[in-house]
């Protein structure tokens, strides 16, 4: 009924000219969101407090992408999916994998590693029907990294001590969950980013991004992890610099952290380095703490053809019993050069429709995360598979999807004999 409660029954179909109401993202995508992260938090990692045998934890991360997958496919059972030209990309990249991996020379987990990559990019897949522009997965990516985060800073709290072991040269890692400090530092940069993105575009309050901002910033400072923190700083100058012609928040916020970085610079120039140093000599930071003997060992490995344009297999991003630290190298190694090609074309492709856009919150949010994606690469893994990498990265094509066109509405036909006299047809 016109005027009529706003939380009443929908009578809009009922009304001349009434628009159809949008249809929105169930919260149950949230979940399914979450239940991506929790697969890709992985199973190697600090000592716990209570410990966690590495099978059970498997079981739980495995267990959890098929759960995500099946929901997935219970929310979309018509398979309603919008054309994407990441997840195209994403599943040509299954081409190489299974190719190298059907040889064995990784032996049968590299099948059980290509299984998980196809029901990752199933997922997501499904998940693209809800793609439309918006900040929806945005905050669901911050809802469950900072939910991660929580459970770190839990670990901190009961045991200081398991939290910051010697082991890691007094590193905060996750005492609860077994998470590594580059992890850590991963999640909290990249929320943190985002949160200081939506603050600026008015998509949330001082407050809610206080309680984001601070507290991640604060784990980022413990896990000394210069390549987030690197990652935090670029990623944020070119996403707010593409908003500094559009958005007076965005240039205000520019000059003061200009202006406080450079104070910060001359004044704590000491302290800073000796946090970036992390206590190293310079010719092991030069080396990228030992690094490049890894990278250096792995490209002069002799290998044949097949294995230069299809890589050996998915494994566990390692090469002698030691990990390789650079998601190119990678590839190279487990998916070659074929590999390599379509993670270059997918942050290429990404790179290039967000530069193309009009300035906008989201495309800003998508510039901060495809630049955070392709520092990271250069000391970390997990472009070439199922990896919170590729999470953040399909953040960012959800944030450049097209909107769906919506049908404009028809105005109902009004039967002939309900119509005036004189407004009918005279023969």
């Amino acid at each position: 009924m016109p005027g009529g409660l706003p939380g009443g029954p929908d009578t809009a179909g009922a009304r001349l000219g009434a628009e159809p109401r949008p249809v929105g993202t169930p919260r149950t995508v949230g979940v399914v969101w979450g239940l991506l992260v929790l697969n890709t938090l992985g199973s190697a990692g600090a000592r716990t407090i209570i410990p966690l045998p590495r099978s059970l934890i498997q079981l739980v991360t495995m267990g959890s992408l098929v759960g995500a997958f099946a929901l997935a496919l219970a929310l979309n059972l018509r398979l309603r999916i919008q054309a994407s030209a990441f997840l195209f990309l994403l599943t040509l990249l299954l081409v190489p994998s299974v190719i190298s991996s059907a040889h064995l020379e990784s032996g049968f987990g590299a099948l059980f590693r290509c299984t998980r990559l196809a029901l990752f990019v199933g997922t997501l897949w499904l998940l693209s029907r809800w793609w439309d522009g918006g900040p929806t997965f945005v905050r669901h990516h911050i809802r469950m990294y900072f939910a991660v985060l929580a459970s770190v800073a839990a670990g901190l709290v009961v045991s200081p001590g398991a939290a910051m072991p010697d082991l890691y040269g007094g590193r905060l890692v996750g005492a609860l969950w077994p998470l590594t400090p580059p992890q850590i530092g991963q999640y909290a940069a990249v929320i943190t980013g985002l949160a200081v993105l939506l603050l600026l575009g008015r998509r949330t309050d001082r407050a809610s991004a206080a309680v984001v901002i601070v507290p991640s910033l604060v784990l980022l400072a413990l896990t000394h992890t210069r390549t987030a923190t690197l990652g935090l700083l670029i990623g944020l100058a070119l996403a707010i610099g593409s908003l500094v012609l559009s958005s007076a928040a965005a240039r205000r916020f520019f000059t003061w952290t200009v202006l406080c970085a450079t104070v910060a610079a001359v004044g704590f120039s000491s302290a800073l380095q000796a946090w970036f140093l992390r206590g190293q000599s310079k010719e092991n930071f030069s080396n990228l703490t030992g690094r490049e003997k890894v990278w250096d060992a792995l490209l002069a490995a002799p290998r044949t053809t097949s294995e230069q344009l299809f890589g050996v297999g998915l494994g566990d991003k390692s090469f002698g019993g030691l990990p390789i630290d650079n998601s190119w190298l990678a590839v190279y190694n487990e998916q070659g050069l074929t590999g390599i090609g379509l993670v270059a074309a997918i942050i290429i492709v990404l790179a290039g429709v967000a530069l193309l856009r009009p300035p906008s919150l989201s495309r800003a949010c998508a510039i901060f995360l495809i630049s955070y994606c392709a520092i990271a690469s250069y000391t970390e893994a997990g472009l070439g598979d199922a990896s919170p990498y590729l999470l953040h990265l399909a953040v960012a094509a959800s944030l450049l999807a097209a909107p769906a066109a919506t049908a404009p509405p028809s105005t109902p036909t009004v039967p002939r004999r309900h119509l005036p006299r004189w407004a009918k047809d005279r023969r």
